[in-house]
């Protein structure tokens, strides 16, 4: 591997010796992790979905155990975000969605299949779609880092909940305590993408900070909460990047001054590290800083290979530490679980891939677990 081709392995190489005198940064690497070939080389081989409706249950069960099994799956992270009946805070209940019986079934089927369910509640950013707000700043719009700033959401791509504000805690660990309740959870994973609204100038409690410091401050906050109650944290890992001298701009990385909270963040959080269009030398950068790394494609099939290939070439690396925090795949949907599930047995049955993000995605994935299947 040539270290010129990427600023950010020139980074991991220097901090690779900073993380081996770290005691407790590795979690993990033992001989099932460092042995190569087959699915057991990985140690997470992982799907991210939305979750189903309640009608789509029954499918998504007999998904669960039959199609995910039989790819090599043992990760599922289910991004229920306000998709569930909350009971710990009314504000929150919606009898539409999932509650804690159809959840249990679930982590039930999960559990059966030795599959790992992860919960997931987007936290800071992504708190709005379009001209319409998220569920979390329609009920607390005192929340909003941006109050009164942007009508219908004009000129942004999504608001985000302001981190100092001092009850936003009190709300967000409700949620995610009952969450992970519900799915018998032992890992959570908190979001964190695409957070663009930060330390906003006209915000009381953020004005005059930078955007790197609140954005630590709120990822060692959520860290804190979850290692008191014994659930791993997860987040995705784009605000971490350099978008400018790495060259991958806004979107898969920052450009808004958040890239420096990597150095400032607990080590024992996994990151998905999402790129779609292309696989870029980041998960070597986080595993140099101590980071157990998960490489996440979507609709790309040459790109999840890459992505595999680079996973494997950092385990298969003569650094047995950073090989032991290079985890594996998760392959991202974006999108309910019941169409994913449909599209798969689609191409399952001889269907040709159509283009759209479910079929697309599910070739992907398809292409995926046979590469793990195969060890390619």
């Amino acid at each position: 591997m040539n270290c010129r081709r990427s600023p950010y392995i020139r980074a991991a190489l220097a901090a690779l010796a900073a993380c081996l005198a770290w005691p407790g940064a590795l979690a993990g690497g033992g001989a099932e992790q460092q042995r190569e070939g087959g699915a057991a080389a990985l140690p997470v081989r992982g799907l991210h979905t939305f979750p189903p409706a309640k009608k789509d249950l029954a499918g998504a069960l007999e998904f669960i155990r039959q199609a995910l099994a039989a790819e090599g799956a043992n990760t599922l992270i289910m991004e229920f975000n306000y998709a569930y009946n909350y009971r710990s805070r009314p504000e929150f209940a919606d009898a539409s969605a999932l509650g804690r019986d159809e959840v249990r079934q679930i982590a039930d089927a999960c559990r059966e299949k030795g599959i790992a369910l992860v919960p997931q509640i987007n936290c800071l950013g992504h708190q709005s779609w379009g001209q319409r707000n998220g569920r979390l700043l329609q009920a607390h719009p005192e929340f909003d880092e941006t109050p009164g700033k942007y009508p219908q959401n004009k000129g942004i791509y999504c608001r985000s909940y302001c981190p100092l504000h001092p009850e936003v805690h009190k709300v967000l660990f409700d949620l995610i305590d009952e969450l992970a309740a519900a799915c018998d959870a032992k890992a959570f994973h908190v979001g964190m993408d695409e957070v663009f609204i930060l330390a906003d100038a006209d915000c009381p409690r953020c004005k005059g900070k930078g955007a790197a410091e609140v954005f630590a401050g709120e990822v060692r906050t959520l860290h804190q909460h979850l290692k008191e109650r014994g659930l791993r944290m997860w987040m995705w890992g784009d605000r971490f990047i350099d978008g400018k001298a790495t060259g991958i701009g806004q979107w898969e990385a920052a450009v808004n001054g958040t890239h420096p909270a990597v150095d400032q963040a607990p080590t024992d959080i996994v990151i998905c590290d999402w790129h779609y269009g292309k696989a870029h030398d980041t998960a070597v950068f986080f595993a140099g800083k101590g980071f157990e790394v998960v490489s996440c494609p979507w609709r790309n099939g040459d790109v999840a290979l890459a992505q595999l290939g680079r996973i494997r070439a950092i385990r298969a690396g003569a650094d047995k530490a950073a090989a032991g925090r290079a985890l594996g795949m998760v392959q991202t949907t974006w999108g309910g679980l019941a169409p994913f599930a449909a599209a798969y047995r689609a191409q399952a049955a001889g269907a040709a891939p159509t283009k759209d993000s479910a079929s697309e995605a599910a070739n992907c994935f398809r292409v995926l677990s046979k590469a793990w299947r195969d060890g390619q």
